[in-house]
């Protein structure tokens, strides 16, 4: 069978778990400023930079991993979040971008690689891209609406850069994540499907939007019912939501966004909200009781956290929904959907 359908089984038979945060638990292990750098030669400071330790601490990455498949997590994604030519010019670190990706995802391949031959259960990773910290959609200048600080192309190449050296150094999946603009997802979908002409072969997508009001809108604007109206062409394996509020405020939306697309929903959210202090004190039974809501009404497929979870969260969303049914998809409509803001159905 191909990955696709390989993912498939399997999220037919239960209820499938991902990892949690990266960040936050790298941030626990007080790393400093030798370990972020290395003997890489970077000229700006390194400290912070997450992605590079797959470069110069590539133990640290491997070892949460790792708890994340002691945990329970059937994929695991690559620490790959910023690991783009944007981003990383904050660091001086353009020409790393191939190397990082690259040896991310062979840590998280070999780690997933481990477990599966433990068990004979098949475990996936997730090739991750971020969404930068730029947009095409808004202009960063109120003056000039119409000013863009890149174009659709230059992103598109910065995507297909990165997803070329995930696959090459084994994602099965790419994993479009946070998605606070529609337009930078679809750049990525472009640099996939782009990829995926040059390989001659399928290179599966999973598409997470994160939304930034209670309303139910990403930043560009977007209803989750319009984002998927505006992604679903691409035929991702999966499409959800991530990061955002605390699963509590992300029930609504969804248990909308379940009901209407024809793919496997992957649910992600953050341990709750932060505190005053930017730390999240959601205890790993109460997230774990809220996804477990989902899973139980028949609202989604693959659970994992986002910021703020650690591998005793994920630990305790496998233990909570274990031996519940995974969503059935539905079958799609025929229909001719557009989408601006909000979605707008033409014909049946």
């Amino acid at each position: 069978m191909t990955i696709r359908e390989t993912f498939n089984t399997a999220a037919a038979e239960r209820v499938l778990i991902c990892d949690g945060a990266f960040g936050t638990q790298i941030q626990e292990r007080k790393l400093t400023e030798e370990d972020y750098a290395g003997d890489l030669g970077l000229p700006a400071d390194q400290k912070g930079n997450n992605d590079i330790l797959a470069l110069t601490r590539p133990d640290v990455i491997g070892d949460i991993t790792r708890a994340y498949l002691d945990a329970g997590a059937d994929m695991v994604s690559t620490n790959t979040f910023s690991a783009n030519r944007i981003s990383q010019a904050d660091y001086a670190a353009e020409d790393k971008v191939r190397d990082i990706n690259i040896a991310s995802a062979k840590i998280a391949r070999a780690m997933a690689d481990e477990y599966a031959a433990k068990d004979g259960n098949p475990r996936f990773v997730a090739g991750a891209i971020g969404p930068t910290n730029k947009t095409l959609s808004l202009s960063p200048d109120v003056e000039d609406p119409g000013f863009r600080e890149i174009t659709f192309d230059f992103l598109v190449e910065v995507y297909k850069e990165q997803a070329a050296a995930l696959v090459e150094g084994g994602a099965d999946f790419i994993l479009i994540e946070t998605v606070f603009d529609t337009l930078n997802a679809k750049a990525g979908i472009m640099a996939v499907k782009q990829l995926e002409a040059e390989l001659g072969r399928d290179v599966p997508i999973m598409i997470s939007m994160t939304l930034t009001d209670l309303s139910g809108r990403n930043l560009s604007g977007h209803t989750v019912e319009a984002f998927w109206c505006a992604v679903r062409h691409a035929n991702p394996i999966t499409i959800g939501l991530n990061c955002s509020f605390g699963a509590e405020q992300l029930r609504p939306h969804i248990q909308l966004l379940s009901g209407m697309v024809d793919t496997l929903i992957l649910a992600y959210p953050n341990a709750g909200l932060p505190n005053e202090l930017g730390e999240y004190d959601e205890m790993p039974e109460t997230t774990a009781g809220l996804v477990r809501e989902w899973a139980a009404n028949g609202h989604v497929n693959i659970l994992g956290g986002c910021c703020g979870s650690s591998p005793a969260h994920i630990a305790a969303i496998a233990g909570a929904v274990d031996g519940l049914a995974p969503r059935q998809v539905p079958t799609r409509e025929t229909a001719m959907q557009l989408a601006g803001l909000e979605p707008f159905t033409i014909a049946a």
